[in-house]
């Protein structure tokens, strides 16, 4: 059965210690992701989830905090504009835009974590692999 690599992008202060969470209480879900520690989701750049589609993800994840609560002040609300306008992109490019997700995980939900991973492996399970061969991969 094929199993999706999932390559997630966290934010330090809450998506990463809410992954952290999930592992310290033992929880049980998909182990498809590998997690990148940024310092603020709003420091991943659009370049950085095309190098992960083109090492070979199926799936990028991008974590952070609630909107409000981001530690550099308004770091998420430009994550999240971000992440619209790459959406486009993405379809142009021909890749689906639901192989991109983002989440709010604050480091208490740690159970959301789970549940994000659970979910979005599911997803991409059924979506197949992600292959490249044809398409044009610069932004």
């Amino acid at each position: 059965m094929f199993e999706p690599k999932i390559v997630c992008f966290v934010c330090k202060w809450c998506t990463s210690a809410g992954a952290d969470l999930a592992g310290t209480s033992r929880l049980k879900y998909s182990p498809n992701g590998i997690n990148l520690r940024f310092m603020c989701s709003s420091r991943v750049d659009p370049e950085h989830i095309m190098w992960a589609f083109r090492q070979g993800a199926d799936g990028v994840l991008v974590g952070g905090c609630h909107p409000g609560d981001c530690h550099y002040q308004d770091g998420n609300y430009r994550t999240q504009t971000r992440m619209a306008l790459l959406r486009r992109v993405l379809d142009q490019l021909g890749i689906e835009s639901s192989r991109l997700r983002l989440e709010w995980i604050s480091a208490a939900e740690g159970k959301k974590f789970a549940e994000v991973m659970d979910n979005f492996s599911e997803e991409l399970r059924k979506k197949g692999p992600l292959s490249l061969a044809s398409k044009e991969m610069t932004v």
